[in-house]
């Protein structure tokens, strides 16, 4: 089969086509016939070497398509369901084995694709607004990256619990796609954090959704109210370097957290509990998924220098 390998970390060239092998499947598994498999920050993280991981492998975590065999010991997915998944492991590639129990259904009315670029950073917006900082009606939530695929569901998502939504972008499109999600002030990267606290008459906001990391960091910090949080959920621009403590009492007594969407669908039933929220909202269309771009699994290296490079609004996808 056709596939994107990794056999030495370092920056989007190490993604080489190749000609793989189809994996087995296991006893507890599911084979999938991959329609779209998603493109994410992770995915850089694990390809650079920022995450370990175990060499030469095949890239990505998220996916979907449809089901071509099953293991022995598999009950509950059949061959011939449409599935999703966000733990992989493997999907830059034509075929994927994937567990059983790390798939959940992709209701009517979705398509494979639109499975495939929301599952993963969906349901990660829905536990960051849910669990980390539970927004309420009239909160002031800020969002970094408001035009990016994470931040064009964290607007919808936050402005549909009735939250006042702030956003960082860096151009004026995508402040127009950032308004349009839901966002009721957007501003620059440039002094975000004096802009929330002069529209927010000096208190500062409820929480800050942080998915960049280092060059934001500071900023997200002198932007929360007294005792708020701090979502750190990932680091585009980096990873931040190590935090003394006694900043969180100066800032206000405030509350940094580094959550993760594992620990979050830790069980099968977490897991497709959280995905039907996900992919129902999707369906009834009370949720929008903006796919930015697409791209042939040779071109998995272009795909990566985009969403790197900040040059892609929405999500990007691999169509193999």
């Amino acid at each position: 089969m056709r596939a994107v390998r990794v056999e030495a970390h370092g920056g989007p060239e190490v993604l080489v086509p190749a000609e793989v092998a189809e994996p087995e499947v296991g006893a507890a598994d599911v084979l999938v016939d991959v329609a779209a498999a998603g493109v994410n920050y992770i995915d850089t993280y694990l390809r650079s070497g920022l995450y370990p991981a175990t060499l030469p492998a095949v890239p990505g975590l998220e996916g979907a398509g449809t089901v071509r065999a099953v293991g022995s010991a598999v009950s509950d997915v059949a061959v011939g369901d449409v599935v999703a998944f966000c733990d992989g492991p493997g999907t830059y590639a034509q075929v994927a084995a994937i567990p059983a129990a790390r798939c959940v259904p992709v209701p009517a009315g979705v398509s494979a694709d639109l499975a495939a670029a929301v599952l993963l950073q969906g349901m990660t917006a829905h536990y960051l607004l849910h669990d980390t900082y539970a927004v309420r009606p009239g909160d002031p939530v800020l969002v970094h990256a408001g035009a990016g695929g994470m931040g064009l569901l964290l607007c919808q998502m936050a402005s549909a619990l009735g939250a006042t939504v702030f956003a960082t972008t860096s151009t004026d499109e995508k402040a127009s796609l950032a308004r349009a999600a839901g966002a009721a002030h957007v501003f620059g990267y440039d002094g975000f954090a004096d802009e929330v606290r002069s529209s927010t008459s000096g208190e500062g906001v409820a929480a800050v959704y942080d998915g960049v990391g280092a060059t934001t960091f500071d900023g997200s910090l002198a932007a929360l109210r007294v005792r708020g949080v701090l979502a750190l959920y990932g680091a585009a621009s980096g990873p931040v370097p190590p935090v003394d403590p006694q900043r969180l009492n100066a800032a206000g007594s405030v509350y940094l957290t580094r959550p993760s969407l594992g620990w979050h669908v830790r069980t099968t039933a977490s897991l497709r509990s959280r995905a039907a929220s996900v992919l129902g909202a999707v369906a009834d269309g009370s949720l929008s998924v903006r796919i930015g771009a697409r791209y042939p699994l040779e071109a998995a290296v272009d795909a990566h220098r985009d969403l790197e490079g900040r040059a892609s609004t929405g999500k990007l996808l691999l169509v193999p």
